[in-house]
């Protein structure tokens, strides 16, 4: 009865064992998984004090600004896509974590990546850059159709010629 009553205890100890060692394990999983990379989200901008870091000209709560937010956390913001891109050219070395830009319809903020861009020249922009961006692709691609303009992807962005271009007659700017 003895040796009976010790193997008992013993099995009884390895489940206990066990037990604790799975509830550990499930822990650490837990602890792991809510260590990964922070959602990086858009800074709402207050056109009372942000100043566009490529022109130094007010940031307007509209469907031009635009932002980018650093590795470091800091935010950079702009008045206008060509200035965010003109500021890029100008720092190559900085760490870009993420980008945002507003759908011109709707003012929501878009991952730069996944938005649908119209350049042209019928397209007042802040800076004159003449080119806005877009949530849906369909709803560029009606913008585009209807001003003369045409439809960029993000990937077209980086090879853009990012100059100021004023329509004739355009002497205030």
């Amino acid at each position: 009865i003895l040796f009976r009553e010790e193997e008992i205890m013993k099995k009884t100890w390895i489940g206990i064992g066990l037990s604790i060692l799975s509830v550990c394990s499930i822990g650490v999983l837990l602890f792991l998984g809510g260590c990964g990379k922070d959602e990086v989200e858009p800074q709402a901008i207050d056109p009372e004090t942000d100043i566009c870091v490529n022109c130094n000209m007010s940031v307007p709560d509209d469907q031009y600004a635009t932002e980018l937010v650093l590795a470091d956390g800091k935010y950079m913001k702009f008045d206008d896509i060509g200035c965010m891109y003109k500021w890029m050219e100008k720092n190559p070395d900085e760490n870009i974590e993420q980008g945002f830009v507003r759908d011109f319809n709707s003012k929501e903020w878009v991952d730069e990546e996944d938005a649908t861009y119209v350049y042209g020249m019928e397209i007042e922009t802040p800076m004159s850059f003449h080119v806005i961006s877009f949530e849906d692709a369909d709803d560029a691609k009606d913008y585009a159709d209807s001003h003369s303009a045409k439809v960029m992807s993000y990937s077209d962005l980086e090879n853009h010629k990012w100059v100021k271009e004023m329509k004739s007659g355009d002497h205030n700017m």
